[in-house]
């Protein structure tokens, strides 16, 4: 099993522990998910009421370059908080999952002011009605994997690969100027739910007991990821 011993963590999995210390991980995992979309809510409940979003909305559609730095952003901060996250060092993997749910609120803050502020989409109500759907997803696939108790870590070079493509398209469609359309939202959802599977899979398979916190940055992400594409289908159909 994995154990905090002298600030270090051992690699054995979650999945070899006693009943008792496994069953902790995982609520300490969830729960900690659960603190970070609380928190990236309460972000982002406080952003809207200023005009930050729409300078930053201003700033990353009034040009390719700004929507470019704004991927360069995501990904670099988003790699360095992740790997902030499976630090030895606790206190430096909750500042790295504090960095990423910072960076989140920064990255979806002019969406969700384009959608509060605008009448098209209804306001408050597409973006309730995004979130609750993202939950039912991610509630199903959560539970599908728990009670199939299948390991899908093989996944994981299928994903990696898939990343990168995904960014080539997007990095194509910041500098030559093309819209990907909704198809391409379609297939985000069915990514992300890739990666739920994947995260939750390693949730029971791979994390040692004391990697609850960059468990719980994975999962977010995740969940992150599949919110942002379903609330621009809902987008997409009202406009």
């Amino acid at each position: 099993m994995a154990y905090l011993e002298d600030g270090y963590i051992t690699d054995r999995p979650a999945a070899y522990a006693m009943p008792a210390e496994r069953v902790a991980f995982i609520r300490k995992t969830y729960g900690h998910l659960v603190g970070a979309v609380m928190a990236f809510t309460a972000i982002e409940a406080v952003l809207l009421t200023t005009d930050l979003g729409g300078m930053v909305a201003n700033t990353l559609f009034a040009n390719r370059l700004g929507a470019f730095v704004y991927m360069l952003m995501f990904v670099g901060v988003g790699m360095l908080a992740q790997s902030l996250s499976f630090s030895r060092s606790r206190p430096t993997q909750y500042f790295g999952l504090g960095l990423y749910v910072l960076l989140e609120s920064v990255i979806f803050l002019p969406l969700l002011y384009i959608a509060f502020n605008s009448p098209y989409f209804a306001g408050q109500y597409v973006i309730a009605k995004a979130a609750l759907l993202t939950m039912a997803i991610f509630v199903g696939l959560t539970a599908s994997v728990f009670v199939s108790g299948k390991d899908f870590s093989f996944l994981g070079p299928i994903l990696w690969a898939l990343s990168l493509g995904i960014l080539a398209v997007l990095l194509c469609g910041i500098l030559f100027g093309f819209d990907m359309g909704l198809w391409f939202s379609f297939a985000m959802v069915g990514f992300a739910a890739a990666y739920i599977i994947y995260d939750t899979s390693n949730v029971l398979h791979r994390y040692g007991t004391e990697q609850y916190v960059g468990a719980s940055l994975a999962l977010f992400a995740s969940v992150a990821l599949l919110f942002w594409y379903i609330l621009r289908i809902f987008m997409s159909r009202r406009n």
